[in-house]
Parts: C-alpha cells; sequence; structure tokens
C-alpha cells in the first residue's frame, strides 16, 4: 500500500539534510579566498622580519597586511637562532599562533563523523540521533539539528579555541622596527636581482595553472610550496581548477633587502596583471572572467644563500 505522505516526508528530509549541512558545516569553513597562487592571504617566512611590516614603497605605499600563515613562531624571534623577545606586531593587533583559525585536527575527524552519521540518520527516518520523537515528526528534528550545531559549536571551540590563547604578542607603536631585523646587514639588489624576481612572478603563475608542484619545488621554499600544494587540492577537492593565463608584470619596487643566518632576503612589492578563472574539472568557468583582466598588488619575499645561488620565494603578503 503506498503511503501517500512519502512525497512529503522525501521534501522534509531533503530540506533537514541541506539545513543540517549548513548548520553543522558553516563552522568548519574557512573565509572566502581568492583562488590564485596564495589564495589572497599573507602567508611565508621573512627570517626575523617575518613579524615586522615591510616598508612602504611606490607601488604598495600603505604597506602589507602581517603575516596569516608561516612556520616562523613569533616566540622564536623570526629565526633559529633569533631571540624570544622578538618580535612585536607593528600592525597595531596581537599575532596568534599559525593556523589558530583552524579547527583542531580530532575536532575536525570527530566532527565529521557525528555530521555523516546524523545526515545518514536524517536520510532513512531515523533522525539525527535515533530521533527524539522517533524521527516521525519534523519539529523533533529540527530541535535535533539546533542541538547538533550547540554541539558542533561547543566542540569546535573546545579544540581550536586553545591555540589561540596564550599566544597573542603585545603590539609596538613603532611602526617596522624589529629586533635582529634592525640589526640585519644590507644587501645589493642588482638589475639581475630585478629580473629574476619578475620571470619567477610569471613561472610561479605559469606552474600553478598547470598544477606542476615539481616545478614550484625549484622556485619556491618548501613552506610555501607545502601551502600551493594545499590549495591545489582544496580546490581538487571541490571539483575546481584555477587556472591564471596572459600574466603580465606592470611595476615593482623594492621595499627592503637584508642577510641574516647565512640567507640573504629581498622584499618587492610587485603590481601585475592576469586573465583569472577558476573551472570545473570539464572546463566550464564558474568564477571569474575569461576575458577581463584582473590587477595584483602584493609583496613577495625572496630569499636564497649569501654565498650565492637562485632567489626562492619565500612569502606572499597583501597589500592594506
Amino acid at each position: 500500500m503506498t503511503n501517500r505522505h512519502q512525497p512529503v516526508q522525501k521534501t522534509r528530509r531533503f530540506t533537514i539534510l541541506l539545513l543540517g549541512t549548513a548548520l553543522a558545516v558553516s563552522p568548519l569553513l574557512p573565509p572566502g579566498a581568492d583562488a590564485r597562487p596564495g589564495s589572497g592571504y599573507s602567508m611565508g617566512s621573512r627570517g626575523s622580519r617575518t613579524y615586522s611590516a615591510p616598508a612602504p614603497t611606490q607601488t604598495a605605499p600603505y604597506g602589507a597586511s602581517p603575516m596569516q600563515r608561516s612556520i616562523t613562531q613569533p616566540s622564536s624571534g623570526g629565526s633559529v637562532n633569533g631571540p624570544s623577545s622578538y618580535p612585536r606586531s607593528p600592525y597595531g593587533a596581537p599575532y596568534s599562533a599559525p593556523y589558530a583559525a583552524r579547527p583542531h585536527p580530532f575536532a575536525s575527524g570527530f566532527l565529521g563523523g557525528m555530521l555523516g552519521a546524523g545526515l545518514f540518520g536524517v536520510l532513512f527516518g531515523h533522525g539525527i540521533a535515533g530521533g527524539l520523537t522517533g524521527g516521525g515528526s519534523f519539529f523533533g528534528l529540527l530541535i535535533q539539528l539546533l542541538l547538533l550545531g550547540l554541539l558542533i559549536g561547543w566542540l569546535v571551540r573546545r579544540f581550536s579555541g586553545g591555540a589561540r590563547q596564550g599566544t597573542p604578542i603585545a603590539a609596538s607603536p613603532v611602526y617596522g622596527q624589529g629586533g635582529p631585523s634592525a640589526a640585519a646587514a644590507q644587501v645589493t639588489i642588482t638589475p639581475d636581482d630585478y629580473r629574476a624576481f619578475q620571470r619567477l612572478l610569471l613561472d610561479i603563475q605559469a606552474a600553478w595553472s598547470q598544477q606542476n608542484l615539481p616545478a614550484l619545488q625549484h622556485m619556491a621554499t618548501p613552506e610555501m610550496v607545502g601551502y600551493f600544494n594545499a590549495q591545489l587540492s582544496d580546490l581538487a577537492s571541490r571539483g575546481a581548477r584555477n587556472v591564471v593565463s596572459d600574466v603580465r608584470f606592470e611595476h615593482g619596487d623594492l621595499s627592503e633587502a637584508w642577510s641574516e643566518n647565512g640567507f640573504d632576503y629581498a622584499t618587492v612589492a610587485m603590481r601585475y596583471s592576469m586573465v583569472d578563472i577558476t573551472t570545473d574539472m570539464t572546463g566550464r568557468v564558474i568564477d571569474g572572467s575569461s576575458t577581463e583582466r584582473v590587477t595584483i598588488t602584493e609583496l613577495w619575499t625572496f630569499m636564497r644563500p649569501s654565498r650565492g645561488g637562485a632567489w626562492l620565494l619565500s612569502a606572499i603578503q597583501q597589500t592594506r
């Protein structure tokens, strides 16, 4: 005998599925970001100046945003041998630990399992937790979703909040003032170096579009390659691919260059334009425009051994 309420029940279950997904997953999603290399974040390391503001330039007159992702710990002074009291933020806001915004890995896995099990129960009519009302009441299922959302919110705060507490460093009122960076030896940047920076900008964009990690390993530090790999993997997991093309370097100037601990560093403000699109796996454009160019201004930091060698990208910072 056919149940005349079956279509209504299916519609309710589908609505609850969407509601439950939005409610439970939204605390775990990172903030929106661009799909280009770096994803619009400030990331990487600049030696002892990782948490010190780069000097403003004509290309980037308002300086750079503070570092959001870095393997360099603020308490270590930005370098392996730096004093623990350095640095203090010149940006007017305390620093927090790298990746502090990400939930604890255990929380992510545990909550993901709970979400999967709960939605499975909804789809098969048993409710998220077997049913506070036996799975027969729409209102009862909404109550279950609310309770699940509250539980997930508490667990996310429980497992990710610890990394945010006790790590901020007091802000410094002096822009660009730092400990060991002030005493670091200056480095002279030659026209050949500038050409190398421009070439790296173009080649890194091309390797990114080709998803060519071996090529990126020859142009960036392992830290930056790790970030690029994570971004490409995230895009692939969503069935998407970012392609930048017709990249044109437009203007750039040196912010600062120095040497420390056997390495030379150079931070360069660069303005460039390109065609930036994101496609699905069939090549259909799902974001961006294939006909309109976008212009980007970022500060890229490069490093090399002081005794000589090729420059590698070690950080990308967004302009303020």
